[in-house]
């Protein structure tokens, strides 16, 4: 079974268009649907944003359905300038830009037992390499924290602090739970919007169904691939 977490109800409407045999199943106050494409039978989620709720999401995924691989999809902030609207990002590691123990002599973004980045699979990182799509992918980090960012100053310092093409709320902490579970992950964006340049409510909420369907169609060509 392969588990994909959502953040928001619309990335996760525009992907459940494509799967067939939809099964809901309630668990505490999470809806999971279990569901079928290209044979793989699959689990989503809607974690609702944020690191804590991501993570107690992917936790509560991997005790009940037990899946071999989780993908956390949605959208992002661009902050390189090599990343626009709508281009994807694909996770090789990922930070917490905002863990903050530097106090007792460690860097930002550190985590104890984990590191300071955790690396995605290299098995379902290959395979996203390998898929043709009419959109920019771009290979890199990825950073979360608790902060929907609009300010160009704050998205610089991430982007020179940890070299991070793109920023959002969960990837990492799905990423930690992942690690300390020892299930294979991989986190995939789509960008909605841009810190450094025109980056506003305004911005995202335009072009947040569009990234969504973009980062769905590039997942649909990874899992049939698996």
């Amino acid at each position: 079974m392969i588990g994909i977490v959502f953040a928001m109800r619309e990335e996760l409407d525009e992907f459940i268009k494509l799967v067939d045999n939809i099964k809901e199943e309630k668990i505490y106050d999470l809806t999971f649907y279990k569901c079928n494409l290209f044979n793989k039978e699959l689990v989503l989620v809607e974690s609702d944003v944020g690191k804590v709720n991501a993570a107690r999401t992917t936790q509560i995924l991997i005790d009940k359905m037990n899946p071999k691989y989780i993908f956390n999809v949605g959208v992002a902030g661009s902050i390189s300038d090599k990343v626009n609207v709508l281009d994807i990002v694909v996770s090789d590691k990922l930070v917490q830009h905002d863990f903050d123990i530097t106090a007792f002599n460690h860097v930002k973004g550190y985590i104890p037992n984990v590191g300071t980045y955790m690396e995605t699979d290299k098995y379902l990182l290959d395979i996203s390499k390998s898929v043709n799509v009419d959109t920019f992918v771009h290979i890199g980090t990825i950073a979360s924290g608790d902060i929907f960012i609009t300010e160009k100053n704050m998205s610089s310092k991430i982007n020179t602090k940890f070299n991070a093409l793109c920023v959002e709320m969960e990837g990492a902490s799905i990423a930690q739970v992942c690690t300390l579970s020892n299930i294979p992950y991989l986190v995939i964006r789509s960008i909605s919007d841009s810190p450094n340049r025109s980056n506003n409510k305004i911005t995202y909420e335009e072009f947040l169904e569009k990234s969504s369907k973009i980062v769905s169609n590039y997942l649909t060509e990874i899992i049939k691939n698996i």
